[in-house]
């Protein structure tokens, strides 16, 4: 049987692919704040839950991130950008996960074929930006993307079967969406869970290091 972890597991996305990563016949593991007390923007508290973890894992799959922090809204112009929003943005979306992935790597199935794999969102493509706005959160996703690309080619010294890709899942309705979806079109959480591992499935280790959204489509830097 193949084990898989899920960081931020009692979200939309984490819990749909909690549980169809177990419909698949894999062992899965979750943590997330509200059932573990994991703060993913908290060194220690990663250390502390990640310490506890027995390997190796086939699927790591970190779905942990944030539109809004408090009451930082996505900011319209650069008259709105200041330096709370940046930083709580950062610490949710970039920070956390590259700390995650610190401490996973270690966890990673090492002979075998193993996928680490990070949500991010196509407005951290700096290539696709067309519409301005957005700026911290567009930021630390694209930070993020740097250290997902980062982490893909150091984990390609140690474990050559493994790869290490961003995720775009594309609008998924949920309640910390709602506010944001307006007019476009959105999946549930499910279909998005079952678009990710579909990709998931389809990716080589060529693809390590790359930008996918949830058709397995690149998307630009």
């Amino acid at each position: 049987m193949k084990n898989a972890l899920v960081i931020g597991a009692s979200g939309g996305i984490g819990s749909a692919l909690t549980k169809a990563l177990a419909a698949e016949g894999h062992a899965v593991t979750g943590l997330s704040r509200s059932e573990h007390g994991l703060d993913i923007t908290d060194e220690d508290s990663i250390q502390a839950h990640f310490r506890n973890l027995s390997g190796p894992f086939h699927r790591i799959l970190i779905t942990t991130g944030a539109l809004q922090v408090d009451d930082h809204r996505p900011e319209k112009t650069l008259r709105q950008l200041n330096r709370e929003a940046l930083t709580a943005l950062f610490l949710v979306n970039a920070v956390g996960p590259a700390l995650a992935i610190k401490h996973a790597l270690p966890l990673l199935a090492k002979d075998e074929p193993a996928v680490l794999a990070a949500l991010s969102a196509r407005v951290g493509s700096i290539g696709d930006n067309r519409a301005g706005g957005w700026y911290s959160y567009r930021a630390a996703k694209a930070a993020l993307n740097m250290i997902i690309h980062g982490a893909a080619i150091e984990l390609g010294r140690s474990r050559k079967q493994a790869i290490c890709v961003a995720l775009h899942p594309g609008t998924v309705a949920s309640r910390l969406t709602k506010p944001y979806l307006g007019r476009h079109p959105s999946v549930t959480p499910e279909t998005a869970a079952k678009n990710l591992l579909a990709v998931i499935t389809g990716l080589s280790r060529n693809d390590s290091g790359g930008f996918f959204d949830w058709a397995g489509e690149t998307i630009p830097w």
